[in-house]
């Protein structure tokens, strides 16, 4: 009876200490983040000896608590580390693509629109339709020198401090500048968008920016990559019902799906890349 009881205590001690282990590791990455490390799934997985699905359950719940940024592959850092735009205009660009086509479609001959700062609305810049007499507003520069390539198109720089993850220009000049505006149809940049948390952003200027242009656009569409959904960011600029069409991917997870149209929100589906 003595063994078994201290066999029984053994067992009780390692279950504890392998429950404990997914913490562990959460609570490392967490602070790897933290210090403005990105991180990739696979070499998480290779490191410490567990699944890849292991680690982005880990990873997805770090997104819900607002500490991180989920992008294909794996994560970045939600403050002080956040890649620059210049370092995401490459990232999942075919599928970017498909969505900006598919976005595309609802805009209107004579449309006045804006195209928020991000790497899905530059790759929107690159197929707008030809000859519909459109004038683009952007505070972005990669998207401005894409528009200017295009004879058949008005452009429209906002300018300001360029903030380099963001960019584009998002502080006081360039929120006054866009307040002069009539927008027939702004796409809007997102970092996150969740049914509870709406549509947020991880830069405290760059969700102010986003709010004002909402409020001066007549019609508002936002492009959301799978790795954005049901995700947060620390800082709202609107419910996800206030957007009038968000355009996801075609494999989007349903069960997210299903939670933003319970929110409210009006949702198109992207034909696949290619």
């Amino acid at each position: 009876m003595h063994d078994y009881a201290r066999c029984y205590s053994c067992l009780c001690m390692i279950t504890s200490g392998m429950s404990d282990l997914p913490l562990a590791r959460r609570d490392q990455i967490a602070g790897r983040l933290s210090a403005g490390q990105a991180v990739i799934a696979t070499a998480l997985a290779d490191e410490f000896g567990v699944s890849e699905d292991a680690i982005r359950r880990d990873l997805r719940a770090l997104a819900a608590e607002g500490r991180c940024r989920r992008v294909y592959g794996g994560a970045l850092p939600i403050v002080g580390g956040m890649a620059p735009m210049a370092a995401r205009i490459g990232q999942d660009r075919e599928r970017k693509l498909a969505l900006a086509r598919s976005a595309a479609r609802s805009i209107a001959h004579g449309e006045f629109l804006f195209l928020d700062s991000g790497s899905t609305n530059l790759a929107l810049a690159e197929v707008l339709p030809d000859d519909f007499d459109l004038t683009v507003a952007t505070n972005a520069i990669d998207i401005a020198a894409t528009v200017l390539h295009r004879q058949d198109l008005q452009l429209i720089v906002i300018g300001g401090s360029v903030h380099p993850a963001v960019g584009g220009c998002v502080d006081a000049d360039a929120i006054m500048q866009v307040q002069r505006l009539n927008i027939d149809r702004c796409f809007i940049g997102a970092c996150a968008v969740s049914a509870q948390g709406g549509i947020s952003a991880v830069d405290p200027t760059d969700a102010t920016f986003k709010r004002t242009l909402l409020s001066l656009s007549r019609v508002s569409v936002a492009m959301v990559t799978n790795e954005k959904l049901e995700t947060r960011a620390p800082h709202r600029i609107a419910g996800a019902k206030t957007i009038s069409q968000l355009t996801v991917e075609h494999d989007a997870p349903a069960a997210r799906l299903a939670l933003l149209r319970r929110a409210g929100a009006t949702i198109m589906t992207a034909t696949p890349p290619g």
